[in-house]
């Protein structure tokens, strides 16, 4: 790597490090502002259930990251949840003796199978991942109320360990928000530190070139695609867990929450930037945004009002980095060539 290419690096990395320094920075002056105007804001329970219902959408957002990181989309993961969830709960009500970690391992695999039709058909199939993942969502919808056929999974008819999984805690700390931080941290290291992590960086960069430098392109977005679908099984089994009861249109819409907590948490929806730190920051944010709605009364419009509004900043503020970083980069490869 030559001088002038590490220290345009570096000063990408800087860049969006401060992005993840305003979204933290955000966070605390809407924390602020909402317990100075409700109190209870901060209660322990208030802050259980931030983090709680911002678990589910940092570990579909962790998927995303990677999904994006390659210059693709998934727009499946709400109907994976959904499918998930009712799946898994079908099959724990008609036995409370399957184990709880059965119901994972069956919500994983179901989430990863949804995973590799989408790898599949764009990475081998070459169709636009955008156009792959709307169909694979009205697919999977239709599937899920298939087998619902108008039915409903009631908490009752689960296992306690089950729920006991959504709503309880180790040393007061709940385990969903735990599972989420694992799942994060595990990710993050392994994007971080492993060469084959950073494929997926140079696929989204420049897939041609990254291609032509020896990374199996297929297979890094493929993996991409199987990673945001297991996630999403995960998440699946979580909701269920969270929620019990549960119906056909579990998470509806979901996706585009899912896209919103990445894009602003910083990473680019043109690919090869961002971390899944910023995208778990940008989930926490949003999750934290509805729940001041909720506690200061407002219209209910207005959260989908305030998501639009931050992902459409999100974006203009990445394309307005991305040039700035391009025009200093041809000023530094102008200077060192001459």
């Amino acid at each position: 790597m030559t001088a002038v290419t590490a220290s345009t690096r570096g000063m990408v990395d800087l860049v969006f490090r401060a992005r993840e320094a305003s979204i933290v920075a955000a966070l605390a002056v809407l924390v602020a502002v909402t317990a100075g105007v409700n109190g209870n804001f901060l209660s322990a329970q208030g802050l259980k259930d931030i983090f709680l219902n911002a678990a589910i959408l940092v570990l579909l957002a962790v998927g995303q990251t990677f999904v994006i990181i390659t210059r693709n989309i998934d727009l499946s993961v709400g109907s994976v949840v959904g499918l998930v969830a009712f799946t898994v709960g079908d099959f724990l009500s008609a036995d409370h003796g399957r184990g709880v970690l059965l119901a994972v391992l069956l919500g994983v695999v179901i989430g990863a199978l949804c995973g590799i039709v989408n790898g599949l058909l764009v990475s081998f199939g070459r169709v636009p991942a955008l156009v792959v993942t709307l169909g694979t969502l009205y697919v999977i919808q239709g599937v899920d109320h298939y087998i619902a056929h108008g039915r409903q999974i009631n908490a009752v008819d689960l296992p306690p360990a089950l729920l006991s999984l959504g709503n309880g805690s180790v040393l007061g700390v709940p385990y969903l928000p735990l599972i989420a931080v694992v799942v994060l941290l595990a990710v993050g290291f392994y994007l971080r530190s492993y060469p084959s992590g950073r494929d997926f960086y140079a696929i989204g960069s420049s897939p041609e070139a990254a291609g032509l430098a020896g990374v199996p392109v297929r297979r890094r977005v493929m993996a991409a695609y199987l990673l945001s679908g297991a996630l999403a099984g995960l998440a699946g089994v979580l909701w269920l867990a969270r929620f019990g009861t549960v119906v056909a249109d579990a998470a509806n819409g979901w996706e585009l929450q899912v896209v919103s907590a990445v894009v602003v948490g910083g990473v680019a929806i043109t690919g090869g930037v961002g971390t899944v730190y910023g995208a778990a920051l940008g989930a926490l944010l949003l999750t934290t945004i509805t729940s001041a709605l909720v506690v200061l009364r407002v219209d209910p419009f207005w959260q989908q009002a305030i998501t639009g509004a931050l992902l459409l900043l999100a974006i203009s503020v990445d394309r307005l980095l991305a040039l700035r970083v391009a025009r200093i980069l041809r000023r530094r490869n102008a200077r060192h060539g001459s």
